[in-house]
């Protein structure tokens, strides 16, 4: 049957709470209403979690060539040129923007008044890959510095709506008999009171986040589950990369702590990681040593530990001034001492986890995807920054650059929607009393995604991990159409679906390149 629906207008409507849906939304306020869903909590975003920094050129032995050439040679073959150098160039101008206009606390060399104005005064941090210090940071908890300087801006505009715990459905969208065709919002269901709701708008913008929740490791908080990939694929969008997923070195391994991330930062400030005897992992596996690019220590960690048998390796920063230690690191600081663990003292376990997405949703130079109306900034994004595995720290720069662009371009790319919205039709869906089925299928996903689709593949592993995923999709959308729609269940119908992708991507590439390692095509080609 179909119920009365509730419609919602507005000129922008934004999918996510995280720097870029944030960053755009107060970009284009002065021109419209701006409606900003997100399915939990509006502090809950990647962002949010985003510990070591920012990447721009600030230092005086550093240049825009130089950014460009760390993010190319770490992306593998596979940037694109022209994105590239267009980020390194903007990054200087937005990071002081967050600064300046935003009041975003960035860590400075001085404390005197008259500096704080001066960006040649950001304290810079240095990460894997990179050859120069140019990470801007917030102590060890960047991203949620930045979250909050832009949500405090975003509350106090009268034109910006932040609605919390609403979960995007499906994309709303239009094919005309002459082939043109559009998107002009979405579906939401509102968690809170049960109701699915219609938000309308000329302009959609996708700032979703990534997919982390596909593995069973992760750093990523709970709402990573490539909402955005799989709603943008499910109008037609083209994906691309997906086979290049992240998997962050240095995840705390310990029982008592879920998702909690050691910034790569701590090895740009001197930290080691040894194996459990104490011998250093990566003495002579890569020039830079503990700096290498994430691919290539993940994958270090990855094969001592199967060749050891052990649970983790351990991160020493012992060696470190203590208080050195607890000013530039106090969130790792404060959380491993909680849990037993004095880093000042004794080493830090530490276990890969999946990171980040470098792949997503393909977008133009100016964030827009191949419909109208419709663009996606941000993780959910394929912009061609990344290549085939991601320079440290250049995400939220990816974030707020693509945000920047798509408010310079998104009103010459919308189209007015339609005058009629369909009514949310649930048919003959009724409440489920079996959710014990989403909670099997979520934990048995991410399982095998993490055994079969991890950081070392094949096409044995992809083959098997394709024949399950298709079964428990079969599950999941008889489940979809025989019962009323929850926050859970659409979590899992998409992450099983970018699971899909994921694995057919992976499946296609028939090498090895940054991210992507398999043992069947060991080399690049």
């Amino acid at each position: 049957m179909s119920n009365p629906i509730a419609v919602c207008s507005s000129r922008y409507v934004v999918l996510g709470s995280g720097l870029a849906g944030l960053y755009f939304a107060l970009e284009v306020a002065d021109r419209g209403p701006v409606t900003i869903l997100t399915k939990g909590a509006k502090e809950a975003s990647n962002t949010s979690w985003a510990q070591g920094g920012i990447s721009a050129v600030f230092a005086s032995d550093d240049s825009i060539e130089q950014h460009v050439s760390d993010t190319e040679r770490v992306g593998a073959g596979l940037c694109d040129p022209d994105i590239v150098r267009r980020a390194a160039e903007l990054g200087p101008k937005l990071v002081t923007d967050l600064a300046h206009r935003f009041g975003v606390r960035f860590d400075r060399t001085s404390n005197r008044a008259d500096d704080e104005l001066d960006p040649s005064q950001f304290e810079l941090g240095r990460e894997g890959g990179h050859s120069r210090r140019r990470v801007v940071h917030h102590r060890d908890s960047t991203g949620a510095e930045i979250s909050r300087a832009l949500l405090d801006a975003a509350s106090s505009h009268p034109n910006i709506s932040v609605l919390e715990n609403h979960i995007a459905v499906d994309l709303l969208s239009f094919e005309q008999v002459d082939g043109s065709r559009g998107c002009f919002g979405c579906y939401a269901f509102d968690v809170e009171s049960g109701v699915v709701k219609a938000f309308v708008a000329p302009t959609t913008v996708l700032a979703t986040g990534g997919t982390g929740k596909v593995y069973r490791y992760t750093s990523n908080p709970d709402v990573a589950t490539g909402d955005g990939i799989a709603m943008g694929y499910r109008i037609g969008t083209s994906v691309a990369n997906l086979e290049f997923m992240q998997f962050h070195p240095t995840s705390l391994y310990h029982p008592g702590a879920k998702n909690f991330l050691i910034t790569e930062a701590m090895r740009g400030e001197g930290g080691v990681l040894r194996r459990q005897d104490g011998s250093e992992l990566m003495t002579g596996r890569h020039p830079l040593g503990n700096l290498a690019p994430r691919d290539v220590v993940a994958r270090e960690i990855d094969a001592e530990l199967k060749r050891s048998g052990r649970r983790h390796v351990d991160l020493d920063v012992t060696h470190l001034e203590a208080e050195f230690l607890e000013r530039r690191f106090p969130a790792i600081f404060t959380r491993c001492h909680g849990l037993g663990i004095d880093i000042r003292r004794e080493p830090i376990p530490v276990v890969p986890a999946a990171h980040y997405m470098c792949g997503g949703i393909v977008v133009d130079s100016d964030s827009r995807t191949e419909i109208p109306g419709l663009l996606a900034i941000g993780e959910v994004a394929m912009t061609g920054l990344h290549g085939a595995c991601r320079l440290a720290s250049n995400s939220l720069l990816e974030a707020v650059v693509g945000a920047h662009l798509a408010a310079a371009s998104c009103d010459d790319h919308s189209r007015l929607p339609p005058s009629h919205v369909e009514p949310w039709n649930e048919g003959d869906a009724v409440d489920s009393h079996e959710a014990v089925m989403v909670t099997a299928n979520w934990e048995e996903l991410r399982a095998l995604m993490w055994n079969f689709v991890g950081i070392v593949r094949s096409d044995k592993r992809l083959a098997r991990a394709r024949r399950r995923v298709e079964l428990i999709r079969e599950e999941i959308l008889e489940y979809y159409w025989r019962f009323r729609v929850t926050k859970d269940m659409l979590e899992l119908r998409n992450i099983a679906l970018v699971a899909d992708l994921i694995i057919s991507c992976a499946s296609r590439r028939q090498e090895s390149r940054g991210l992507h390692y398999t043992l069947d095509y060991p080399q690049p080609d």
